[in-house]
């Protein structure tokens, strides 16, 4: 067996992949870009492919499965850059993958305490040596209440870590879990909205809860809440978020990912123009922190993937299991 990787990271994730060969006895081959018309070829003789989020529609899935390629590998958690009903009509596997759930949800809190603390902010203006107190004021956590959006693995992780902090906590999902339910609250959505001072969105994305934070969400919200986003851009609609931001509705944002941004993070565009115009703009607001996707960004989670996508080809392929997510 053999897998194609692509946009595959030469300084971090290509040892593991040396590792995970020998252990899975899988070769592979890799490029470090993503998947184009002009490097399909190069998954010719692989019986997958391994991708993180870009762009798999019809179109792709189509060329990848007449190179050969039985299985669609991807190196995250959530799956919504990939066409599954194109991938059933073609006969393809699909899988995720599943990892440590710390990293992500220690960032997430991370997040919220740097928003409420304006620490990003201040340190800005400190690198400018401007050390006075005004619009630096942060409010405390511990008399905060937050709620958390989603309590699969990570939400749940979120809230079991979040404990510690005394904070109020609630919860909101459609499938309720008892580890969160002894640690949270489960209310409805209004509910959240309505009393959270920080809200942390922790769900895959799909169609029904697609801009699931959307100006109408954010009306009903707390005067100053503050909104944390670590799990898929698309829960948000960024033109509301922007004038949520704008009117002072919301005390900030603090987002891992963003809408549309494939294309930009991961990549270094430094000196270039900003093509996603609504990121350009909540860059401009000092009550935003923004960074590159890098929430899952720890030496364990990147193993994981790595091997979550060896394991899902050994176990295609040796008949361990007959279907992915596609169904």
């Amino acid at each position: 067996m053999k897998i194609c990787f692509y946009a595959l990271r030469e300084y971090d994730e290509l040892v593991f992949c040396w590792q995970m060969r020998d252990k899975y006895g899988i070769d592979f081959v890799y490029s470090t870009d993503y998947p184009n018309e002009k490097n399909i070829a190069l998954a010719s003789g692989c019986d997958g492919m391994s991708c993180t989020p870009c762009d798999m529609s019809a179109k792709t899935l189509k060329a990848f499965h007449d190179v050969g390629v039985k299985y669609i590998l991807t190196r995250s958690i959530g799956y919504d850059h990939i066409d599954l009903q194109a991938a059933r009509e073609l006969g393809l596997k699909v899988d995720t993958v599943s990892y440590t759930p710390t990293g992500v949800a220690d960032y997430a809190i991370l997040l919220m305490l740097a928003s409420i603390r304006r620490f990003a902010h201040t340190l800005k203006r400190a690198e400018l040596q401007d050390y006075s107190l005004k619009n630096k004021l942060g409010r405390d956590f511990t008399a905060c209440t937050v709620g958390v959006m989603g309590t699969g693995r990570i939400g749940t992780t979120v809230l079991q870590h979040l404990s510690g902090f005394g904070c109020r906590l609630l919860a909101y999902d459609v499938h309720e879990n008892d580890t969160a339910r002894k640690l949270a609250q489960y209310v409805d959505l209004d509910t959240l909205l309505r009393e959270c001072d920080i809200i942390t969105l922790h769900m895959n994305a799909n169609d029904d809860n697609y801009h699931i934070i959307n100006a109408e969400a954010i009306e009903k919200m707390k005067d100053g809440a503050y909104i944390i986003n670590t799990a898929r851009g698309k829960l948000i609609d960024s033109e509301a978020l922007i004038q949520g931001i704008h009117s002072g509705k919301l005390g900030g944002a603090a987002l891992d990912v963003v809408e549309f941004e494939n294309g930009l993070y991961y990549y270094n565009l430094m000196g270039e123009v900003m093509v996603n115009p609504k990121l350009a703009i909540l860059r401009s607001f000092p009550n935003v922190i923004l960074s590159p996707h890098t929430a899952f960004y720890t030496a364990e989670d990147v193993c994981d993937m790595v091997e979550g996508n060896f394991r899902s080809c050994w176990e295609f392929g040796t008949g361990k299991r007959d279907h992915g997510i596609e169904g």
